[in-house]
C-alpha cells in the first residue's frame, strides 16, 4: 500500500472514499465534518446518516458520497483527548483501523484521511500523526493508496517526517 501526504481540501479529493471525522450522533458539527456534509449535500447525507442510528467512538460507518468526487464517505469517531490515560490511543487507532476494514468492505481501492480528532477533540497532532501513520502501516488491507490530507502545514510537516524520516 501506498501512502502519502498532501495539504488540501478532502471534499474535493479524487478517491474512492474519503473519511470524516465525524461524532457520535453522525450529526455533521463542525471542522471536516461539517465540509463534508455541506460538499456531499447536507439533505442527503443526514438522511444518509440517521439511518446508520449512530456510530461508538472508535468505529466507522459508510454513507454513499453524493455530492463528492468520492463515490462514498467512511464516517470515523475519534477520541476526545482527556490528557491521554483514558485509553485515546486506542480509540484512535480503532477508528484508523475500522475506516479500513469498511474501505475493505466497499471494495474501495483509495481512502483519503483527515487528521481525526485533532481539532475540536483535541488531540495533540503530533501524537494523532504518529498513530495514524503506525496504524495505516500495520493494517491488513485492500485498499493501494491512502491519502493523508493535511489542513495546515504543521500537520503536513509531521505526517511528512513520520512517512520519509529522512
Amino acid at each position: 500500500m501506498k501512502i502519502e501526504a498532501v495539504k488540501g481540501d478532502i471534499t474535493r479529493e479524487q478517491v474512492d472514499a474519503v473519511v470524516n471525522a465525524a461524532n457520535e450522533h453522525l450529526a455533521g458539527g463542525g471542522g471536516v465534518d461539517g465540509a463534508i456534509h455541506r460538499a456531499a449535500g447536507w439533505r442527503h447525507l443526514q438522511e444518509a446518516c440517521q439511518k446508520l442510528g449512530g456510530c461508538p467512538t472508535g468505529d466507522a460507518r459508510p454513507t454513499p458520497g453524493f455530492a463528492l468526487p468520492a463515490r462514498w464517505i467512511i464516517h470515523a469517531v475519534g477520541p476526545r483527548w482527556r490528557g491521554g490515560a483514558a485509553g485515546e490511543r486506542e480509540l484512535l487507532a480503532s477508528a484508523y483501523r475500522r475506516s479500513l476494514e469498511v474501505a475493505d468492505e466497499l471494495g474501495a481501492k483509495s481512502v483519503a484521511f483527515p487528521a481525526i480528532s485533532t481539532g475540536v477533540y483535541g488531540y495533540p497532532k503530533e501524537e494523532a500523526a504518529r498513530v495514524a501513520v503506525e496504524t495505516i502501516r500495520a493494517a491488513r488491507t485492500k485498499v493501494e493508496l491512502v491519502r493523508l490530507v493535511a489542513f495546515d502545514e504543521e500537520t503536513l510537516g509531521l505526517y511528512r517526517g513520520l512517512l520519509d524520516p529522512a
